[in-house]
């Protein structure tokens, strides 16, 4: 599937939605020797968390976790068996040592800061802009994705991670703009602004995403 994610953040900034499409398994395990040849750092977020942030090899790329040491599940900054993972990797003595790295999901706090500090940026290249009236950031262009960004006119933003090579986005960022106005707006239930929890919502957003390549 060419759509990896799917945010919706309202005026202010706040996250009001996200969509994930299913995660394929991202795993790779390799033996190290001393010392070891990758640089890793502690994410600190809800569940703090060892990740690779320099030294890309063998498939292990940045922002991949630690899940597990010699066949010991991570839980955070320790093994299962109760060491911390960073005196493990700093004494000699346990080397060869095998770490299993992964890919993980974003946290809610990460999707949180994401939403917002986009919303900064897009008010910021409105400014910026040299045209007068300027719709702000409307794609970002990666090397392994784009990120598009369909604003309304009362300000909020629905946008797409998608692969770089996936068509017809924009269109689908609309057709999740008419989704929203039938099944959130139109909910009595639903207060504006808010999260959107709404399965028929859900329904129609997968709909739309399945079906991106025929619009």
């Amino acid at each position: 599937m060419g759509i990896q994610s799917i945010y919706i953040v309202n005026k202010s900034g706040g996250l009001i939605y996200h969509w994930d499409a299913p995660l394929a398994v991202l795993e790779v395990e390799k033996t190290f020797r001393y010392p070891l040849d990758i640089q890793l750092a502690i994410k600190r977020d809800v569940i703090h968390r060892w990740r690779v942030t320099f030294g890309e090899r063998d498939g292990i790329k940045v922002g991949y976790t630690i899940l597990a040491i010699n066949g010991i599940p991570a839980e955070g900054l320790k093994l299962q068996d109760g060491r911390e993972i960073g005196d493990v990797l700093e004494k000699q003595e346990n080397y060869p040592i095998n770490i299993k790295f992964g890919k993980i999901r974003p946290s809610l706090n990460e999707r949180m800061f994401f939403a917002s500090t986009f919303h900064s940026l897009f008010a910021i290249a409105s400014q910026l802009s040299p045209e007068p009236k300027s719709s702000g950031i409307e794609v970002l262009e990666t090397d392994t994705f784009k990120l598009y960004c369909y604003q309304t006119v009362t300000g909020i933003k629905f946008m797409a991670v998608a692969d770089p090579r996936q068509s017809n986005v924009d269109a689908l960022l609309r057709k999740i703009f008419e989704i929203y106005a039938d099944y959130g707006l139109k909910n009595p239930f639903y207060a504006l602004e808010q999260p959107i929890r709404c399965e028929l919502f859900d329904i129609h957003l997968q709909q739309a995403v399945e079906g991106i390549d025929r619009m």
